[in-house]
């Protein structure tokens, strides 16, 4: 045990910032093509149709609803269409709100005001419902460089309802076309990112592989339950992440017969053929499928007849008073409101790309924040280089500007998951090339005032995020452990004496429970100015967490009690 009396080390209030980390490249997605393919066919459809009518002019309205293409793709189908309408009407009240600003205002000033507001809003609401990659920066692009493009009162409805016809297009290339071909893929990536998450572990037990291993698993079991009526593929896949879920207990005595499967050369094969075309794999019986099944069938029944009510509480919990999110959301609207008027008086006619910018260094927590600052910087200064490049190309013939395009957006998301520097070197340029469409514009006034607002954007936008604390950070974490040991002790008392459905039920509470706490501490873990963390009472939760999720899953009778201080 620990030395009780030695006291805690002290968490410095300042934390160094790392210089090389942020830049490196890591390995890409496993789902890259899907958004890359997707945002192409979406774009390029509108595009070759305004084409056809001469009407190039207007690319930047059905732009909007074509990058729509890129959300989603994680989601099951059933819930990938209600998200996708959602992301399709939360981008078209962006743009309205702009339109309608655009055409009212003259004032710069009034014009940033509404930018930034719009970004807050933008980062708060989409933080609020967990719309994941890319999250607001899409939605603030859009409706920002809206605000400053020109506009009169009488062309609204109309360029709304280009958006909205994009944003249809976006819909069946991102849900109806790819439901159609592979009806369960989204659980299938799923399901296979949980074997392959288990097998890390498996060859290299430790707290990071088991950590990333939970919320896998628990992602896996998320997306399953999500997908609407079990089919034949979801079964065998629901008892596949049984498995991934039991090789977290390596070695262990099964109550319920059989042994966890802990070889990862064969827990990758089956994760191989799972995201394959080819069958799912039938693996033999891990312990206690048959009431982990049982388990999944109720919490279906529970969820079902509920499902949109407790969404729609939960989502008014993350936006009320005392959220977390309301920090950062502060910090989106005071950068963007500094860096657009700093970006005005140092001469930039249309600051929106300061905004943006600003907008896209409101991350979690300073540290983080310093980190997008490296990379929106380099990729940006880098980015303007590639279009100044291709500038003479696209303005040789119509369909060169929209190839240009199409390959910077596909480049763009093959890029961005190796690391977001890489990426904005390619988005840097297609964004550029959009104002091409509504005409030439001088190559050294669009580089010298991208570079500027790049500069004033990112050392604003940080200064923000220094400033304006997230003292609620520690906060979360110490209710994230709280609400983490009470769902462990619920847990304990559910194997004492288990009902239909509820060890499972139990199961789950604590494994979201866990994915919360560890999200919570590493939020607060790069934030600055706040009190010392409980580093010793958060490891020490995670691993009484972890061993009772292992003693459910193999059905155990005792369970050890928490450690004290960190004690193993």
């Amino acid at each position: 045990m620990s030395d009780t009396t030695t006291p805690p080390r002290r968490q410095p209030s300042v934390r160094r910032l790392p210089l090389a980390a942020p830049l490196r490249l890591a390995r890409p997605s496993d789902m890259w093509l899907k958004p890359a393919s997707s945002v192409v066919v979406a774009t390029a459809i509108p595009n070759l149709v305004l084409f056809s009518v001469d009407r190039l002019d207007l690319v930047m309205y059905t732009m909007a609803g074509s990058l729509c293409a890129l959300y989603g793709h994680s989601l099951p189908y059933a819930r990938r269409a209600r998200t996708l309408v959602g992301v399709v009407l939360g981008m078209l009240a962006g743009l309205a709100v702009s339109l309608v600003t655009a055409s009212l205002a003259d004032s710069t000033a009034v014009l940033i005001a509404v930018g930034a507001l719009l970004a807050a809003g933008q980062k708060l609401l989409c933080d609020a419902t967990r719309i994941g990659p890319p999250g607001p920066l899409i939605f603030t692009f859009v409706s920002s460089a809206a605000l400053f493009a020109p506009q009169q009162l009488a062309q609204v409805p109309g360029h709304l309802a280009l958006t909205l016809g994009a944003g249809a297009v976006s819909w069946l290339v991102t849900v109806a076309g790819p439901a159609l071909i592979r009806r369960e893929g989204p659980e299938r990536h799923a399901t296979a990112r949980a074997l392959n998450a288990a097998a890390a572990y498996a060859a290299e037990p430790g707290h990071r592989t088991r950590r990333a291993a939970v919320a896998a698993v628990h992602a896996a079991w998320q997306t399953l339950i999500a997908a609407g009526r079990p089919t034949p593929v979801r079964r065998a896949l629901e008892r596949l992440v049984v498995h991934a879920e039991a090789a977290l207990c390596a070695g262990a005595p099964a109550a319920g017969g059989g042994t966890p499967v802990t070889d990862p050369a064969l827990l990758r094969d089956w994760a191989a053929r799972t995201r394959a075309r080819g069958p799912v794999p039938t693996p033999p019986a891990a312990p206690g499928t048959a009431a982990e099944l049982l388990g999944i069938e109720a919490e279906r029944a529970v969820l079902r007849p509920t499902a949109s009510g407790t969404a729609r509480r939960a989502l008014l919990r993350r936006l009320g008073p005392g959220s977390p999110l309301l920090p950062i959301a502060a910090r989106a609207l005071i950068g963007c409101a500094l860096a657009g008027y700093v970006s005005s008086a140092a001469g930039v006619g249309r600051p929106y790309w300061a905004i943006v910018t600003a907008a896209s260094l409101c991350q979690a927590n300073v540290t983080l924040s310093w980190n997008r600052t490296l990379q929106r910087t380099l990729g940006n200064l880098l980015g303007v280089l590639v279009f100044a490049a291709v500038l003479p190309v696209t303005r040789t013939d119509p369909l060169a500007l929209i190839g240009c395009c199409l390959f910077f957006s596909f480049a763009a998301e093959a890029l961005i998951t190796r690391n977001y520097w890489l990426g904005s070197v390619a988005v840097t340029p297609m964004a550029l090339l959009v104002l091409e469409y509504a005409g030439s514009h001088p190559a050294g006034e669009l580089i010298g005032d991208r570079v500027l607002d790049t500069v004033i954007g990112a050392a604003v936008g940080f200064l923000a995020a220094l400033l304006v604390t997230n003292r609620r950070a520690a906060g979360r974490v110490e209710t994230a452990l709280a609400a983490t040991e009470l769902a462990r002790a619920h847990a304990v008392r559910t194997l004492a004496a288990p009902g239909p459905g509820a060890l499972e039920a139990a199961r789950r509470g604590l494994t979201g429970s866990l994915v919360e706490l560890r999200e919570a501490d590493d939020t607060a873990a790069g934030e600055w100015w706040q009190r010392d963390l409980p580093q010793e009472e958060v490891l020490a939760a995670e691993q009484a967490g972890h061993r009772t999720l292992a003693a459910t899953a193999i059905r155990q009778g005792p369970i050890a009690p928490a450690p004290e201080n960190g004690a193993v």
